[in-house]
């Protein structure tokens, strides 16, 4: 252990949840090393913050790749689906591995370096490139704060006077920069004698991350693994903190070549932790963060968009796009694109690569969704996170899509939510005699108490379905599940619009715009 540096291998600052029944220390935070030695008894991280969760995620994919060799076993898919399978059956990650690669790379983890030059997924030239005078500082560094002259919603402070972060929290959301980061203005940072304040958004930015998760975090790193692609070049796939030279920020970024470089060195952003040297501990290490350099990391140019754990969409202009965050949708609504092959609406939704693999190593694997719904630029608005039970049971490799019942139930629970809204939007019109006039008094309520229940009623068909491989009828009805939706639709109609049937116009209103609930279905498209 590095003193004075905050050794991200050894110190504790990631949080985790332990699996029930594990003996021995259950500490809340753990370092890396010690987090993927016993991931096998970890049910999970405890990152509170959905895309620092995220982040997190693809920096423990990149790791696990190098310490279990998987690295190293070429392009082609079968020899690496094979090795994969046998560190699953071997139920833990390989220790000399972990070892091994903690060992070569001890100095390449250190939060702060002063001496080595090579802080953790930093630039220490940022130092020097911008004005001391100006850093971003903490509140800034942490998304959840108000910076600047924004509003203070949910805690006090001022930038005078900061509440200094743990270097956990630092660190955590170092990564969220790094792959949410918002596009536009930025700290002035000179390089060869230009100054440039401007940057791009990061490569997750405004998008919602779809991950397997497994009974144990072992189970979920595994699961979460893409195999390389036969244009890889593994000799130099490097995450950032392995490179030997920092990247030229004059110069354009560089394309990855191959799995880990895709989950770890596609930033935009540049920053520099400053530490709080008061707050060092016995050993000389600090453990809170003064302040903070934000800017951008190349001045030209920027990667293409790719990742394996969005999914994919088609816009109305042939534009390819990842799905937005979005915390008013719930996750059912999502899983007919995660689990079937070939897309199934007019955004032609593709799944995210991930799942093609994660489901042939177990159908007890459930999806988290992680995200920050946000704006293109700067706007952020709200965390998005949401899970699922086991469902890659279900992938279309694995019950035929002529009999698959995921995309027709989603269909159908969305279908009586539009007819709902545009149910009541009728009745107001009618009952208000005023065509501008908005209907959220009764949309919005409405919405609040028809999308709950139609998750519950998704969630109860679900479990109902048989999950025999090959099955060609897995009890799904069409009807009774279109009727029951419908049942939900109508207790939300009536429950919103009660106050104004006492009357003869709203009565009416009422009764006429109701109906359009119940016009005849489309015939099953799945059916013949």
């Amino acid at each position: 252990m590095s003193v004075g540096g905050f050794d991200l291998l050894e110190e504790p600052w990631v949080p985790v949840r332990w699996a029930d029944g594990v003996e021995g220390e259950r500490p809340e935070q753990v370092g890396f090393v010690q987090l993927l030695s016993r991931a096998h008894e970890i049910a999970g991280l405890a990152v509170t913050e959905p895309p620092a969760h995220a982040a997190l995620l693809r920096v423990l994919y990149a790791l696990t790749i190098r310490v279990t060799g998987l690295d190293q076993v070429g392009t082609v898919e079968e020899d690496w689906t094979e090795r994969r399978q046998d560190l699953w059956d071997a139920g833990r990650l390989p220790a000399s591995g972990i070892e091994e690669y903690a060992t070569r790379h001890a100095h390449r983890f250190l939060v702060f370096d002063p001496v080595g030059g090579r802080p953790w997924m930093q630039d220490p030239r940022l130092e020097k490139q911008c004005d001391p005078a100006k850093a971003a500082g903490v509140n800034k560094l942490i998304v959840t704060r108000p910076a600047g002259n924004n509003h203070a919603w949910f805690r006090h402070g001022s930038d005078a006077d900061p509440d200094l972060p743990t270097v956990s929290d630092a660190v955590l959301n170092l990564l969220v920069w790094h792959y949410w980061g918002p596009a536009g203005r930025c700290s002035t940072r000179e390089v060869d004698g230009e100054k440039t304040a401007s940057v791009v958004a990061g490569p997750l930015r405004t998008a919602l991350s779809y991950h397997p998760v497994g009974a144990s975090l072992f189970e979920t790193l595994l699961a979460g693994l893409v195999p390389p692609r036969r244009s890889d070049q593994p000799g130099e796939d490097h995450c950032p903190w392995e490179t030997e030279e920092l990247p030229d920020p004059a110069s354009p970024p560089k394309e990855p070549k191959g799995p880990c470089s895709r989950l770890t060195g596609r930033s935009q952003h540049a920053l520099l932790l400053v530490p709080d040297d008061d707050s060092s501990d016995g050993r000389g290490t600090p453990t809170l963060v003064r302040d903070a350099y934000i800017t951008w990391a190349h001045r030209t140019g920027r990667m293409a968009r790719d990742d394996d754990f969005l999914i994919w969409q088609i816009s109305q202009l042939g534009n390819r796009y990842a799905r937005p965050a979005d915390s008013g949708r719930a996750l059912w609504r999502d899983l007919d694109a995660l689990l079937l092959k070939d897309p199934v609406s007019s955004a032609q939704a593709r799944r995210p690569t991930v799942f093609s693999w994660a489901a042939e190593l177990s159908e007890d694997l459930g999806v988290r969704a992680l995200g920050f719904e946000q704006d293109g630029q700067a706007k952020d608005k709200q965390f998005v996170d949401a899970s699922t039970p086991p469902v890659l049971g279900f992938v279309e490799e694995r019950v035929p899509r002529t009999s698959n019942p995921i995309a027709r139930l989603r269909a159908l629970g969305e279908s009586y939510g539009f007819r709902l809204d545009r149910a009541l939007k009728r009745a107001w019109t009618t009952y208000v005699r005023d065509p501008k006039s908005d209907a959220d008094a009764w949309t919005k309520p409405a919405a609040a108490r028809y999308w709950p229940a139609a998750e519950e009623q998704f969630w109860a068909v679900f479990r109902s379905l048989s999950r025999r491989p090959g099955a060609v009828d897995v009890g799904f009805d069409h009807k009774e599940a279109g009727g029951a939706f419908l049942r939900h639709a109508e207790a939300a109609f009536d429950e919103v619009t009660r106050g104004v049937t006492g009357s003869q116009r709203g009565a009416k209103a009422v009764f006429e715009a109701r109906a359009g609930l119940r016009r005849t279905p489309k015939k099953d498209p799945h059916q013949g």
